[in-house]
């Protein structure tokens, strides 16, 4: 599968994620406990497929530098599912979702900024009509 297809895949489950988790908040379960039980299925199944294709080999020879990263961006991520449950538990997923979405156009410039990444005038216009489109749904819609 090509770098598109994850990417879709990785939308359609990340759908997915937001529907059966307010579903699953709906029952009265605290967000935090969510979070957690979600978490532990995430590490599970991700350092069973590390084992299952042999990458665990290769742990020795990740730099302190890169390890450091991935650790603050797990820190990141935790802090990320954490806020979302608990938007997810205060409010409709349909307004709750498109919020969350705004880290795409964050994404896109702090990579412009960060890591030097171009941003043409397609890219300038969509992060644009992104951003006032999440507007118009959280004042207008849903």
């Amino acid at each position: 599968m090509t770098w598109v297809g994850w990417a879709l895949l990785s939308a359609l489950a990340a759908a997915a994620t937001t529907l059966l988790a307010k579903a699953g908040l709906m029952s009265g379960v605290a967000s935090n406990t969510a979070t957690a039980i979600r978490t532990g299925v995430v590490l599970v199944v991700a350092w069973a497929l590390v084992f299952a294709l042999g990458e665990h080999k290769a742990l020795s020879q990740i730099s302190r530098r890169s390890l450091l990263l991935l650790v603050v961006s797990g820190l990141a991520t935790g802090v990320s599912w954490l806020a979302y449950f608990r938007a997810l538990q205060l409010a409709p997923a349909s307004l709750v979702s498109p919020i969350d979405k705004l880290s795409l156009p964050l994404t896109i410039v702090l990579a412009a900024l960060l890591l030097g990444e171009r941003i043409n005038w397609a890219a300038g216009v969509g992060l644009t009509l992104i951003t006032l489109g999440t507007l118009v749904i959280v004042r207008w819609g849903a």
